[in-house]
C-alpha cells in the first residue's frame, strides 16, 4: 500500500519535462548505465543525469527525445558523474526501466501538473 500524501506535499516536487541533447557510455557505473545531458529551457537550462536505461534504448534513439525528470532533489554524485536531475521511468515486468515521457511534444522546462 501507499503512503498518502497531501496536495502540498505533490506541489514540492517540480516535475519538469526535457530535450535529451547527449547521450554518453557511462562505463564506470555500478550497474549499466547512461550519462545524459537534458534541456531544460531557459529558466532551468542543461543539467546532467545518470539513468539505467540501456537496455529499451540506444544512446543514438535517446538523443532528441523528451523526458520527464524531478529538478529539485539535490545533486547525487554517482561515480565519477555528478547526477544532477532524477529522470523518471518505470520497472518493466523484467526489472528493466522504461522512460516516463510526453506523447506529445511540449516546451522544454514545462512543469508537471
Amino acid at each position: 500500500m501507499t503512503e498518502t500524501i497531501t496536495y502540498a506535499d505533490f506541489e514540492r516536487v517540480d516535475i519538469r519535462v526535457g530535450t535529451i541533447i547527449e547521450a554518453l557510455p557511462f562505463p564506470e557505473a555500478r550497474k549499466p548505465a547512461y550519462k545524459l545531458t537534458i534541456d531544460f529551457g531557459p529558466e532551468i537550462g542543461t543539467k546532467k543525469s545518470s539513468a539505467q536505461i540501456t537496455v529499451h534504448y540506444t544512446l543514438e534513439e535517446l538523443v532528441g527525445r523528451q523526458v520527464l525528470a524531478v529538478v529539485n532533489f539535490p545533486p547525487r554524485q554517482i561515480g565519477p558523474v555528478r547526477s544532477e536531475v532524477l529522470t523518471l521511468g518505470f520497472e518493466d515486468e523484467t526489472g528493466a526501466i522504461v522512460l516516463a515521457s510526453v506523447d506529445h511534444p511540449v516546451p522544454n522546462g514545462k512543469k508537471m501538473c
